[in-house]
């Protein structure tokens, strides 16, 4: 049943104005001790939650769907409602039910989404939670991120390949876009993220500058260095409009923007991110890159690695400082023992201060912040010999005065629940102390009062009590009833036992309640001035914070030089990649105890070597390969050691791989398809510091175009002036091998195996020179095919391969490398290549290719009849030979 089915009882009248301003959100009503939801929401939350789905009668309206479960149960049910992807609307009551005649009035005082939650209930610790924001320019698209939580905000602008890759770096929780874009974002971006649209005026210049200047309080965004990213800026305003719109509007540990520079950082684009398993396995329980290196200790360390290894640096000063402060640390193992160990004592601050920002922060969370800082203090107090860590020592800031107030002024007993009290030490307001005293006191003049009154009465068993509805009483057994004075006034009649009041306990009991609710207003109007005057550190406070992670990040990376065999890369700025007995940390670590990687070298440069064609068998180890090139440059390029003997880095300015199959049958576009579409956009991105890892390329057509495909696009690495990527190339079309003959830097290795009795063994080692034995046979049999199959198998091969020697045919690679044609079919020319000239499936010069082109110039196709065209279709086919 809707909402506006529903005939309006009072109740439901205020509820249906409150949905009706959050249409689409799950509306958490709070009526007394529950959070009710009715109708459509009630449904809903009744699935989601596995809790009874109720009716109840409304008055004379008509029954409604229900379901709610009580007040304190919400950190057990909102986070479940969060992550099946609902907006959640908390609606509570702002005022005591007690102190109004009419209906309790209510509002929400919090709309949380995927995107934009405070409560660690939903949050993960070592993971941000972004909600993001896209404008589509027409020239490019403005991308913002931000963490409420940690306060992070960030600003970038760039093609739509640009902004992709940074989704699926950040992984935001979710993305806000201009109503009427839906349609463009999922063709441009796929389906994988949570989307929510706002209207379109929100994504106005004018509305962003306002809204960062406000935010930040200041009079122009030059400061920051994006006050010419229109794009971006617009869509930066729309996360601080969506954070007002869903009721966080205390965000002022929002005060800052960081731009996110193409220039600064490896292209790393969607596809090789998630083939090389940066972030995430393609095997169910498999381990990913960051699951290997991260030894952080802490969540702010752990976020900042994720940073880190999504955005290597291009600049070689930048890198070769945090490998000065890992080799620091690797020699000086002692003194990164106790800083490790003093970092256990480091909580998630950053988080803490959003806390504090929004005033949501409890005692024991002021005491954890003041703990924090004195860890961070004792960081601050080593003596190091690095330029980098003394540099972070000087700009760490003790913050001692708010601290030593916490430290003062709350109880280390204190409760993390403000409403229970008795969180203020003593010393602090000589009236509360007297109050307490007060208190104090009341225990022992009640008990007097007790003995006072069982001996004038007689009554031994007297007892006195204190109930919320009644407040103190004494309670009389039924055995004594006639002992009872005449001026005591009975309150409370039960089984067996009557309960009464006296003028005088009620006189006192006004004085306790008095000195109970004084009590609690002073200790929350000390608390609230101590919250206040903590907001003025925040931005200390996130900068020690920031400082911290990037010191945990390097201990991190220490960890691995100290313990584990990685070298300091070497990085440069010469274009050459040289890695000496280099090795895949994710296989390396997921090896059984006592098994040793076998390690391959690697050399590419711009004058004699810069592409590889790697040939060999399936499960040879090809993929692994080319997948420990591009990781290995990553973690050197992000400030860290790497798995190998040595390794010298040139400076890569972009990283793209074609490695392992990426379908996307629910798109509707085949294997071959996806692969084609990756590999254009590694061709059409390419410059001479890129390097790029091509794996099985034209696999999923025929023989000959996959062929034809690979060729044209090794040659075109080749060629490309400007273009000249550091290219490795794992194929299993051996006729490529062809290629080293024709072009000086390309260069044909193997994946090295032994065949002993029919059998192969897997040498995993990386050889000069090409293979022309695929041994795929052999790998099904090893995969237990049946005999038969293997069996018909190799004498179908032994067939085809007579066949082809009899009838003389010449080879791909004959046609290729013939030199009449001078491989016209497949060789663009190197002039067209050399100034710039793309790939074209017409740049082919083949006199068939000619009279089939001759032919379809001629043809009307808006006014050809389906006879006509089965026609031109007989022709075209008589032209080739084919019968």
């Amino acid at each position: 049943m809707s909402n506006k089915d529903v005939a309006e009882t009072p109740l439901m009248k205020q509820y249906n104005a409150i949905k009706e301003k959050h249409p689409d959100a799950i509306l958490l009503f709070r009526v007394g001790d529950f959070y009710e939801t009715f109708c459509a929401d009630a449904i809903k939350t009744s699935k989601i939650l596995g809790i009874t789905l109720t009716k109840r009668a409304n008055g004379t309206a008509s029954s409604i769907e229900l379901a709610g479960f009580p007040h304190h149960s919400v950190n057990t049910y909102l986070p479940r409602l969060v992550q099946a992807g609902e907006r959640v609307a908390i609606c509570e009551q702002l005022e005591d039910p007690k102190l109004t005649k009419t209906i309790v009035k209510r509002g929400v005082t919090e709309l949380i989404t995927p995107g934009v939650s405070l409560s660690d209930n939903i949050l993960l610790n070592k993971d941000n939670n972004f909600v993001a924001a896209i404008y589509f320019g027409k020239k490019s698209t403005g991308l913002s991120f931000l963490d409420i939580t940690t306060g992070e905000f960030y600003i970038a602008e760039g093609s739509d390949k640009y902004i992709d890759k940074l989704l699926t770096s950040f992984s935001p929780k979710e993305i806000l876009y201009e109503r009427g874009n839906k349609d463009k974002f999922i063709t441009t971006f796929g389906n994988r993220y949570y989307i929510y649209h706002l209207d379109e005026w929100i994504f106005s210049s004018d509305n962003g500058k306002k809204k960062l200047m406000t935010q930040f309080n200041t009079a122009s965004l030059g400061g920051y260095g994006i006050e010419k990213m229109t794009n971006g800026i617009k869509a930066a305003g729309a996360l601080l409009y969506y954070l007002d719109q869903t009721e966080h509007k205390n965000i002022g540990h929002i005060n800052s923007i960081r731009k996110i520079d193409e220039d600064s950082y490896v292209w790393l684009d969607s596809f090789s991110l998630r083939n090389l398993e940066i972030f995430s396995s393609s095997a169910v329980g498999g381990r990913s890159l960051y699951d290997v290196v991260n030894k952080t200790t802490t969540a702010m360390g752990a976020r900042m690695l994720k940073h880190w290894l999504s955005l290597p640096l291009k600049n070689r000063a930048a890198i070769d400082e945090r490998l000065d402060v890992v080799e620091y640390l690797v020699n000086n193992e002692s003194l990164a023992y106790n800083m490790r160990n003093t970092l256990t004592e480091v909580s998630d601050i950053e988080r803490l201060l959003s806390k504090v920002a929004t005033q949501r922060v409890n005692p024991q969370e002021l005491l954890t912040i003041a703990m924090t800082q004195r860890a961070i203090g004792v960081i601050k107090s080593y003596e190091y010999q690095n330029k980098k860590l003394v540099e972070w020592q000087n700009k760490i800031d003790l913050c001692e005065t708010i601290v030593q107030k916490i430290e003062k002024y709350i109880l280390p007993t204190a409760p993390n629940n403000v409403q229970k009290g008795g969180y203020i030490a003593s010393g602090v307001n000589l009236e509360l102390d007297d109050l307490r005293i007060t208190l104090i006191g009341s225990k022992e003049y009640l008990n007097k009062m007790k003995e006072r009154e069982a001996l004038t009465t007689g009554i031994s068993s007297l007892k006195i009590g204190f109930t919320s509805v009644f407040g103190f009483y004494l309670e009389v057994t039924n055995a004594h009833k006639d002992k009872v004075p005449s001026d005591w006034i009975r309150k409370q009649t039960l089984t067996g036992s009557e309960r009464y009041i006296t003028p005088e306990l009620k006189e006192y009991e006004e004085k306790i309640l008095g000195a109970e609710g004084k009590i609690s207003t002073i200790e929350s109007e000390i608390f609230g001035a101590l919250i206040i005057e903590l907001t003025a550190y925040i931005a200390a406070m996130q900068s020690n914070a920031m400082i911290i992670a990037s010191i945990d990040t390097l201990l991190s990376y220490s960890i691995l030089g100290a313990t584990l065999p990685y070298t300091r890369p070497l990085i440069t700025d010469d274009n050459a990649l040289e890695i000496i007995e280099g090795r895949h940390p994710i296989i390396e670590a997921s090896l059984p105890l006592g098994e040793k990687y076998i390690p391959n070298s690697v050399l590419l440069d711009e004058n004699d070597q810069q592409i590889i064609i790697i040939t060999g068998p399936n499960m040879a180890g090809k993929s692994a390969i080319l997948r420990q090139t591009a990781i290995i440059v990553m973690l050197a390029q992000s400030g860290c050691y790497v798995p190998a003997t040595s390794a010298v880095i040139g400076i890569v300015d972009r990283i793209f791989t074609r490695v392992g199959a990426s379908d996307n049958i629910s798109q509707g576009e085949s294997t071959f398809m996806v692969e084609m579409l990756e590999s254009a956009n590694i061709l059409n991105n390419l410059t001479d510091r890129t390097l790029v890892l091509l794996d099985e390329i034209g696999r999923g057509t025929s023989t000959y175009d996959g062929i034809s495909i690979a060729w044209a696009m090794v040659e075109y690495l080749h060629q490309s002036k400007g273009r000249r990527a550091k290219t490795l190339f794992a194929t299993h079309y051996h006729e490529l091998n062809e290629m080293e003959k024709m072009y000086p830097r390309i260069k044909n290795y193997n994946v090295q195996i032994k065949e002993i009795d029919g059998k192969i063994i897997f040498m995993r080692k990386l050889v000069r020179g090409g293979t022309e034995h695929s041994f795929g046979i052999h790998v099904a049999k090893m995969a237990g095919m049946p005999q038969f199959v293997i069996t018909r198998a190799n004498e179908i091969l032994e067939s085809l391969e007579e066949m082809r020697t009899k009838d003389g045919a010449k080879s791909i690679t004959s046609t290729m490398t013939g030199e009449n044609k001078k491989i016209k079919q497949y060789k663009v020319g190197q002039e067209k290549l050399e100034n710039g000239a793309q790939l074209s499936l017409f740049a082919f010069d083949d006199p068939l290719v000619e009279s089939i082109k001759d032919e379809l110039k001629h043809i009307d196709i808006n006014n050809l009849t389906p006879l006509e065209a089965l026609n031109v279709l007989d022709k075209i086919k008589r032209l080739t030979g084919i019968k």
